[in-house]
């Protein structure tokens, strides 16, 4: 749970299945303000778990972040839970669904 505990990171996680660039996680997490999502990156980094790149080539600046492989250890796990989640917010008409992977 130290890797992935907290409000976000499996969100975070989940969302990096596939590489993304830094606005592409602002626009799919817009519930996570833009400082909740940078500590927590920077956490998923320390951890091993993501690995962020840094594009100089030409302006603008752009940022990617991958899982690393010890990061897509996760992978099952993650899908797992969306998947018990997508299953209990069919059943309960308290929790709203939104997309996601």
């Amino acid at each position: 749970m130290r890797y992935i505990g907290g409000k976000w990171k499996a969100v975070i996680l989940l969302h990096l299945i596939e590489k993304k660039r830094y606005s592409e996680l602002r626009r799919e997490c817009p519930a996570i303000t833009e400082r909740t999502l940078s500590l927590q990156l920077k956490e998923l980094e320390e951890d091993g778990l993501v690995t962020r790149t840094v594009h100089t080539d030409k302006a603008p600046l752009k940022v990617d972040y991958e899982l690393t492989k010890f990061g897509k250890t996760l992978i099952p796990l993650l899908m797992s839970i969306a998947d018990w989640g997508k299953e209990t917010a069919a059943s309960n008409n308290r929790i709203k669904m939104k997309n996601m992977v």
